[in-house]
């Protein structure tokens, strides 16, 4: 079983990993641990200067998966549009869902916590745990997007900016 699924990553290409967001394996190599001999992806998170070895044989398991494709991304968008969907639970229940979401590594969930936590000019302050919390998402989503679309950030930047703006100008 194992052995098909951790082909499907190779060196160069952009990976999700649920808990650091999107990074590019820079290579696979063998490195003997405990006396076992382990063979890891090395992967690079460039913007957090961080470099993480996952065990090949693990990669799926944990959740390690591909880029989602332009179809997943344009739903992402929807969702983005949508109405936001704050419960009536206590700060620290939802707090602890959205990190959830965030940390699960699938986009429509990561879109939903940058929708449910967008505040516009009018709109009360944030707290500074909800700022974070948005803050991670928004870093998140906008850096598959721009990995998607070929690296530029800016764009994706301006282009879920764009997506949240509309859907203050249509409430």
């Amino acid at each position: 079983m194992s052995k098909s699924k951790k082909l499907d990553f190779r060196p160069n290409e952009f990976v999700v990993y649920p808990a650091h967001g999107v990074g590019q394996i820079i290579s696979v190599e063998e490195q003997e641990v405990a006396g076992i001999s382990l063979e890891l992806f090395v992967i690079a998170f460039e913007k957090d200067k961080m470099t993480l070895r996952v065990p090949t044989h693990k990669a799926t398991e944990i959740g390690m998966r591909a880029l989602s494709s332009p179809d997943v991304i344009s739903h992402a968008m929807k969702t983005l549009k949508g109405k936001a969907k704050v419960k009536r639970a206590m700060w620290s229940r939802r707090a602890q869902e959205y990190e959830q979401k965030i940390n699960s590594g699938d986009l429509i969930a990561i879109a939903e916590v940058v929708r449910d936590l967008h505040r516009t000019d009018d709109q009360r302050e944030q707290s500074y745990s909800e700022r974070q919390l948005y803050e991670a998402a928004l870093e998140r989503l906008t850096r598959e997007v721009a990995a998607v679309a070929g690296g530029d950030e800016l764009a994706a930047s301006k282009q879920v900016g764009d997506v949240l703006e509309s859907r203050v100008a249509a409430a």
